[in-house]
């Protein structure tokens, strides 16, 4: 029994500590004989600000059981971005869903987070600190988010597409990209 104990310490220790938003509260309403009945749903961003975020949704009676619903689903539904130095994105990426479409762009150091509500929290919970983005189309924020989350599933890091096409990451990059190492050997060759 003490084993069993000791085991899910261990696992509850080793989990990473995610941070969650709230992005959207609803409150729906059923009309019955007699008046009507409330009903909440909620729509929640978690990420571990280091390169994974998730979003789910929840409804329930209450405010709180909504939100801890879409919670637990939005850490079942984490996807893996690859991020440039942990705080930018690689390329200029579009996600869609639906009729809403979002237009994501890297950004120098310092620009900070330039995007509306729910791809702000996106954005945030993904630990993204430079970036523009645009959202065209729809403004509902369950179609903003599957939109900027399709775009993320978009993104390739200059070591994805290398070992895709057999390549070294030098090769992949320009010139001006590549490491500080592989420019003296070029320096040298000449």
């Amino acid at each position: 029994m003490a084993r069993d104990d000791n085991r899910r310490g261990r696992d509850r220790d080793e989990a990473p500590e995610f941070a969650d938003r709230l992005v959207a509260i609803n409150r729906v309403s059923k009309t019955v004989k007699g008046g009507k009945r409330f009903g909440f749903a909620a729509l929640v961003v978690v990420g571990d600000q280091k390169g994974r975020v998730g979003f789910g949704k929840g409804k329930a009676k209450e405010v709180p059981e909504a939100i801890r619903k879409a919670t637990e689903q939005a850490k079942r539904q984490m996807i893996r971005v690859p991020l440039r130095e942990g705080r930018n994105l690689h390329h200029d990426i579009e996600g869609r869903h639906g009729a809403g479409k979002v237009v994501m762009r890297t950004a120098p150091q310092g620009t900070g987070i330039i995007a509306g509500g729910p791809m702000r929290a996106v954005f945030e919970m993904l630990g993204v600190q430079d970036v523009v983005a645009k959202s065209i189309g729809s403004q509902n924020p369950y179609n903003m988010i599957r939109a900027t989350i399709d775009g993320l599933n978009k993104e390739a890091s200059p070591r994805m597409v290398a070992q895709r096409r057999g390549k070294k990451v030098a090769d992949i990059l320009r010139r001006d990209e590549a490491p500080a190492a592989a420019a003296p050997a070029e320096a040298a060759e000449a």
